[in-house]
């Protein structure tokens, strides 16, 4: 268990003022956020927690500029990501987001090396694939076929794809989701170095409430809206983690 670091509050990543997400209309529509009112600083490691449905996963979208907002506003440090064209915000996730997915959307016909460089080679200062590898613990593996990988060999193979390109943010919806406990924790180790290592900052959407011990703040999510936000004193390992 380490102490929660100082952190720097003036610096934020993200704020949201009054986000909503409506799919569909009528009796038909679906509020996915209701109104989320948010702030998180720069360079911690976040979880957002709440069950299937709860709206985070939506949120993590929004900010990480793959969905927009229907009413709203979504600062990303001083830019408003609501207002960017489809082209601006390209650009946002090129140059300052990467992202983890459950599964792990790696292309089979290339190895982890190749896999990593797909990223590297449209970057503007990115990590040689294989320093990203070595930092998530492949570095004797960056020349097998995701095939000849185990599943949290695969997805730490893709934690490095996201972090080659050195981002600012690292998106993460639930990265352990498809995995036991003992690679679980393993990947979580992965995310909690990289959140040290480069000053990442690292969002993960889970329903896993046993992760909440790692993170630096843990946003709880029911019925599209944030019911309470916690700050952790002291951070629990990944290694010490029980599902």
């Amino acid at each position: 268990m380490s102490a929660r670091p100082d952190i720097e509050a003036s610096v934020t990543a993200y704020r949201t003022q009054g986000l909503t997400k409506v799919y569909g209309e009528g009796s038909a529509a679906v509020h996915a956020l209701r109104g989320v009112d948010l702030e998180i600083p720069a360079g911690e490691v976040v979880v957002l927690l709440g069950p299937s449905g709860s709206g985070k996963s939506t949120l993590l979208n929004i900010l990480g500029g793959l969905d927009r907002q229907t009413d709203g506003q979504a600062w990303f440090e001083e830019s408003e990501l609501g207002v960017m064209s489809d082209k601006e915000l390209t650009r946002y996730r090129r140059e300052n987001v990467g992202f983890v997915f459950q599964f792990y959307n790696l292309m089979p016909s290339l190895t982890a090396y190749e896999n990593v460089e797909l990223v590297t080679e449209i970057a503007d200062d990115p990590m040689d694939p294989a320093e990203a590898l070595a930092l998530v613990g492949l570095k004797e593996r960056v020349d097998h076929f995701p095939t000849q990988l185990s599943g949290g060999e695969q997805q730490r193979v893709a934690i490095a794809r996201a972090v080659a390109k050195k981002p600012k943010v690292l998106f993460c919806d639930e990265p352990t989701g498809a995995l036991d406990s003992a690679t679980g924790r393993s990947v979580l180790r992965v995310l909690r170095d990289v959140n040290q290592t480069l000053g990442s900052t690292v969002l993960i959407v889970t329903h896993a409430a046993a992760t909440a011990a790692m993170a630096h703040r843990v946003i709880h999510f029911a019925d599209g809206d944030i019911r309470k936000v916690e700050l952790n004193a002291t951070l629990l390992d990944p290694d010490e983690i029980e599902w």
